[in-house]
């Protein structure tokens, strides 16, 4: 006998706005089933406001009321009985963010939580994570969002040291050469402060670049990225045009600019740690949410 409950995630990114539907299927005696039901991503890009303007304007506050009530829609349809509602660095660092979900919340009844670089890490690592870490290897977790970009050394399946720093996709795109420059060598320190007691480092990456950097791979679910395909895909992504990105490589137009800085963020990564590979499992803040819905260890 099973039963199979709906849960839904809304991540408010700096890039795009997700909504995740997963089925939790329940069997007596077994581990219960996450499967996704239904994605929906939209592109807003708040990140362009927020790191930019300093604050999220008037007409992307119209369009994320109109998600939000499309969501809403979206999860009665599905039935949703639990959801939660997660927004990280663009709102965070925005000077109106909580203004904008009282609005939101006061509009169409959807409470959004604005969380911290810490917390979204603790979300994440309530994912499958878990699975892939075990035994006595060394992992650099790398999940590069729009605003923000998470990282995290695990050693026989713990946790050694985390750090969020601001350094994103969409931050990347807007912020000087100067300014990234000195980001960059931020995260370098740390990198290389953390890993350096390890002989051997594999990278984990997360977040929707990477995902479809892989896919583009063409390798089979479960097999690593090296570096040499990575810095080589870097290369040719580089000396094509944004519209060729878009045209032949299939694209959509919010990521065909950002690929670009993130795919930089992971080599980097890799560079800095001695990484030779780069493990792509099919996690992030939506799945980790939904997970901690379900075992109740998010507010």
């Amino acid at each position: 006998m099973i039963s199979i409950k709906k849960y839904a995630a809304i991540d408010i990114g700096s890039n795009a706005i997700r909504l995740l539907v997963s089925n939790v299927v329940e069997k007596e005696d077994s581990d219960p089933q996450f499967k996704k039901s239904s994605l929906v991503r939209v592109p807003i890009r708040l990140g362009a406001d927020s790191f930019v303007a300093g604050k999220i304007s008037n007409e992307n506050i119209k369009r994320m009321v109109d998600a939000m009530e499309a969501f809403k829609l979206i999860m009665s349809v599905h039935g949703v009985e639990k959801y939660k509602a997660c927004a990280t660095s663009a709102m965070r660092e925005s000077s109106n963010g909580q203004e904008v979900a009282d609005k939101i919340l006061e509009a169409t009844g959807v409470k959004i939580d604005i969380i911290d670089g810490k917390e979204e890490a603790s979300i994440i690592s309530s994912t499958d994570l878990n699975e892939l870490i075990s035994g006595e290897k060394t992992y650099l977790y790398v999940d590069v969002g729009g605003g923000s970009t998470e990282f995290t050394v695990f050693s026989k399946g713990e946790i050694i040291n985390s750090k969020s720093f601001r350094i994103g996709t969409v931050r990347v795109l807007n912020n000087s050469k100067q300014e990234n420059k000195a980001a960059f060598k931020k995260v370098e320190t740390w990198v290389k402060e953390n890993t350096k007691q390890y002989r051997k480092v594999a990278l984990i990456g997360s977040g929707g670049n990477i995902n479809r950097l892989f896919k583009m791979s063409g390798r089979s679910e479960g097999a690593p990225i090296s570096y040499i395909y990575l810095n080589a895909q870097y290369q040719f992504l580089k000396k094509m045009s944004y519209s060729d990105r878009i045209t032949e490589l299939s694209l959509n137009p919010d990521r065909a600019d950002v690929i670009i800085p993130a795919t930089k963020i992971y080599l980097s990564a890799m560079k800095w740690s001695g990484a030779r590979k780069i493990h792509v499992p099919k996690i992030g803040l939506a799945d980790g949410i939904i997970k901690s819905l379900y075992y109740n260890t998010v507010k």
